[in-house]
């Protein structure tokens, strides 16, 4: 049997083709819930907060630029965005949540395991 042969059996086994429907609805699935968190979520959190925009919370590391993101992304100073980081943990407690509620619900479809 040929490489191509062998590499066509595997690529058309079920399980592969499953996974890659499964990354490319993970990956769509994860550009929604990123829109909820940056678009939905964070801006009412927010405006609770005192008007705050997590997208420019951010530390200069180095240089005076004086709550300016973009100045200082501009001239390459050093800057930590950590409004950036709390929104992408957002998007992972969502997204886990969501798989764990999926695989809870699969597994209580599944019923008990068999012996």
């Amino acid at each position: 049997m040929g490489m191509m042969q062998e590499f066509k059996e595997f690529a058309m086994k079920g399980n592969v083709v499953d996974l890659a429907v499964g990354v490319i609805i993970g990956a769509a699935f994860g550009k929604i819930v990123t829109s909820l968190v940056n678009d939905v979520l964070m801006p009412p959190i927010g405006m609770l907060m005192g008007g705050v925009d997590f997208k420019n919370l951010h530390v200069v590391l180095k240089g005076d630029y004086a709550g300016d993101l973009a100045a200082a992304t501009a001239a390459g100073a050093p800057v930590i965005r950590y409004g950036a980081f709390l929104q992408s943990v957002m998007d992972f407690l969502i997204v886990a949540f969501c798989i764990f509620i999926m695989v809870k619900q699969v597994n209580r479809f599944a019923g008990p395991p068999k012996k």
